[in-house]
């Protein structure tokens, strides 16, 4: 169909032209309500979105001369960001003469990334980037659990099993039965010597 054709049936109808393929010998369009289309186009996409897990770089700022507290507090919301899945940037700022006492900072940095081992691991170590000492931490992975897994089964196998508790049990108590029954088995075999003791 002619596109002045095609064009013409639209309007007719109250719809829209729109090419669908435009790379396609001949160009293919239809004859559709392109607010429509655009509509549901956006939604789609909007549901692709929705499924998609994306990773937050957060930033938590320090400075050389951050109080105990303050210290605390943001390796708190370091340890909330890292269990809710998103990577934290720790940045340490130096100003004026701070420069001087950098080691000040790298010394902050370590206690930071060693209390928060538990939550996280470093996934870029701290450098100095101008003023501003930083590292990126990032959320431990599940593949920890693996670990301490597996010795649970090794651990409960033998349980059920009841031998390797109670083994060293009968293995101190085999020799004393073992005795006891041996001479028990000697004492019914010559019953007339008993008797004889007896009597």
């Amino acid at each position: 169909m002619p596109p002045f054709e095609a064009l013409k049936t639209a309007r007719s109808q109250g719809l829209d032209l729109v090419e669908v393929a435009p790379t396609a010998n001949p160009p293919v369009c239809r004859i559709i309500n392109y607010g429509k289309y655009l509509y549901q186009l956006s939604k789609r996409q909007h549901e692709a979105r929705k499924h998609q897990k994306s990773i937050e770089l957060k930033e938590v700022k320090f400075r050389p001369r951050t109080s105990e507290h303050d210290f605390g507090v943001k390796r708190d919301h370091i340890i909330e960001f890292l269990h809710e899945g998103s990577k934290v940037k720790a940045t340490i700022m130096f100003r004026g003469r701070e420069m001087a006492h950098r080691n000040i900072g790298m010394q902050m940095m370590e206690r930071l990334m060693q209390e928060v081992s538990e939550a996280g691991q470093v996934e870029a170590r701290p450098r100095q980037e101008g003023p501003n000492l930083t590292a990126i931490l990032a959320p431990k992975k599940v593949a920890g659990k693996g670990p301490t897994a597996k010795p649970r089964p090794a651990e409960s196998s033998p349980g059920p099993a009841g031998k390797p508790p109670h083994a060293p049990v009968p293995a101190k108590l085999t020799p004393r039965p073992g005795v006891g029954a041996a001479k028990a088995a000697a004492a019914p075999q010559p019953s007339g010597s008993s008797e004889d003791k007896v009597g």
